[in-house]
């Protein structure tokens, strides 16, 4: 792929993109997947849609501590994760380099990738890989969802 010289910005670009706001996750059992991110992640549906068995749909919210995290690269704004019942059986995301390793579709920042990751192994969560130490850009471990989407913890 070429770039095209021949685009004229002005000279000045806008920030017409200033953020994530949402991930789409599909899922076969909305309202089971609901308990396994709270119980994982922590995060909490919104009042957009009543939790309750056969639901399609749901929007769940990370806490916000209001930025009282230690490291100035740990607090991003996180978005909304979507979950959404999927129509097909092979609705899992995830996608693969040169036909080799799967990567993960949506990478988390923590402060706390250790307990993290104790929790997820204590909560029987596929973990695809360990904490690999003395990485130059920080630590990271994949793993994945019930319904075999494939997402990354990430601690710089």
């Amino acid at each position: 792929m070429q770039i095209n010289e021949d685009i004229n910005f002005g000279g000045i670009l806008e920030e017409d993109i200033t953020g994530v706001t949402c991930i789409y996750i599909p899922v076969k059992d909305v309202y089971k997947s609901i308990k396994w991110y709270q119980k994982n992640f922590g995060c909490e549906p919104t009042s957009h849609n009543p939790v309750k068995p056969g639901m399609e749909l749901s929007i769940l919210r990370f806490p916000d501590h209001n930025g009282d995290f230690p490291g100035p690269d740990l607090r991003q704004t996180v978005p909304a994760i979507f979950l959404v019942k999927a129509k097909r059986r092979d609705g899992s995301l995830g996608f693969t380099i040169d036909c080799v390793d799967r990567h993960p579709i949506a990478c988390f920042i923590t402060p706390c990738i250790q307990k993290m990751y104790n929790r997820f192994k204590e909560n029987g969560v596929n973990i695809v890989s360990g904490i690999p130490e003395n990485k130059p850009f920080g630590s990271n471990f994949k793993f994945y969802d019930p319904d075999g989407n494939m997402l990354e913890i990430w601690q710089p």
